[in-house]
């Protein structure tokens, strides 16, 4: 029973305020939807293009001298949209998961302003991604070999990637096309959009054209590079509202 002179908080069913509040659990329901797809066989085939990864291929790979065995790889091709539309769904309930069960409970310790308060999210939700690319990325260029310089260019077009590999360019294209619709659901100021904007939109450019025209060795160490430059950044930023 409401108090009388008090107003509800819970807003119209399909209002703005009522899909910026529930926006986490609206999406999580919706990739639900792909995911319990995958355990009926007649919604299986649809649900696997959104979820899986596609274009694999098998190519020859010499394990020893004169020894050759068969190993899958993946290729960029069209179905990579689909995969592309799901983890930007996982992007956006991961990105409240942080700021729910982490960054919310810093900020009530910290008594942050608004200003300060929009700002160290900011700056917590990056630094998380910036930190699991990095670990990611470095784990592939050990894999790979790719510390030696000549291994970035060496078979160029890098056609073949392997599962990992396709997967981390996947996550990163998903995670800035995710910051677009972010916008709506933090309740962005216009005057700070164009410049968020901006920043996801040269990320999505460098990267989905080094995805798309196979130069993927160099863009992951680029990227490796850089989000080391960022996580001390953020780092920083971050203590400095502590």
């Amino acid at each position: 029973m409401v108090a009388k002179g008090k107003k509800t908080k819970n807003p119209p069913i399909l209002s703005h305020e009522f899909v910026i509040q529930n926006h986490a659990d609206i999406v999580a329901c919706v990739a639900m939807v792909f995911v319990v797809g995958l355990m009926f066989q007649i919604s299986s085939p649809l649900a696997s293009v959104f979820i899986a990864l596609h274009h694999n291929v098998s190519a020859p790979v010499e394990i020893q001298p004169g020894v050759f065995q068969d190993f899958t790889f993946y290729t960029a091709g069209v179905k990579d949209i689909s995969a592309v539309f799901f983890y930007l769904l996982i992007s956006v309930v991961m990105h409240a998961i942080i700021q729910e069960y982490l960054l919310d409970k810093v900020n009530k310790k910290l008594h942050l302003s608004k200003i300060k308060h929009a700002k160290f999210n900011e700056s917590g939700q990056l630094l998380a991604f910036y930190i699991v690319s990095l670990f990611w990325g470095g784990d592939i260029i050990l894999r790979e070999n790719l510390l030696n310089v000549s291994a970035l260019w060496e078979g160029y077009p890098h056609n073949n990637m392997t599962f990992l590999f396709k997967f981390f360019f996947i996550i990163q294209i998903s995670y800035w096309l995710h910051i677009f619709p972010e916008l709506y659901f933090q309740k962005t100021k216009r005057e700070d959009m164009a410049s968020k904007i901006q920043y996801a939109t040269l990320y999505l450019i460098f990267i989905t054209a080094s995805y798309m025209f196979r130069f993927t060795r160099l863009s992951l160490v680029l990227l490796v590079v850089h989000y080391l430059a960022e996580v001390v950044f953020r780092t920083c930023r971050i203590l400095a509202y502590a």
